[in-house]
């Protein structure tokens, strides 16, 4: 890995949760146009869009630098990252179900099935690993195991 170029994901909804917010628009009208017309349209534009900027706003960054990996606004340092592992379809749901440990930190997206399970090696720490969602399952466990060898004292 290199330092200019950092891995970086927006684990952003799909597509249709943002058409599906547009149902707000004819809610929004049916309250607001007995009332007034033109306060019923600005109204459901506004809720649309608030609503989009919203799940924007509000869809967790998961990135990979030098330092280490940040998911959401939690960060793990390098020295603090142990094995990591990719799981998709039926074994995702495995982990994030039957196999979750209740004192793992996790970080998931309904909306992202695949999840990679970061193990840590500081012993004080309450949470045993960390799962959290990814679309790239097998690009994140590529870039933290050569974040791992090139961390100093492994």
């Amino acid at each position: 890995m290199d330092v200019m170029n950092p891995y970086r994901e927006r684990l952003l909804p799909p597509l249709s949760v943002f058409i599906a917010c547009a149902l707000l628009v004819p809610a929004t009208l049916l309250v607001f146009l007995p009332i007034n017309s033109t306060v019923g349209v600005v109204m459901a534009v506004v809720f649309y869009a608030a609503a989009i900027v919203l799940l924007v706003l509000t869809s967790p960054v998961l990135t990979i630098d030098d330092e280490g990996f940040t998911a959401g606004r939690a960060r793990l340092y390098a020295h603090e990252i142990g094995e990591a592992e990719g799981f998709t379809g039926a074994d995702a749901t495995r982990e994030r179900g039957p196999r979750l440990d209740a004192r793992a930190w996790t970080l998931f997206r309904g909306w992202v099935r695949p999840v990679v399970k970061i193990s840590l090696t500081d012993l004080d720490d309450p949470a045993p690993y960390w799962l959290v969602s990814t679309r790239r399952p097998d690009e994140v466990v590529r870039r933290l195991e050569a974040l791992r060898r090139r961390t100093p004292g492994r």
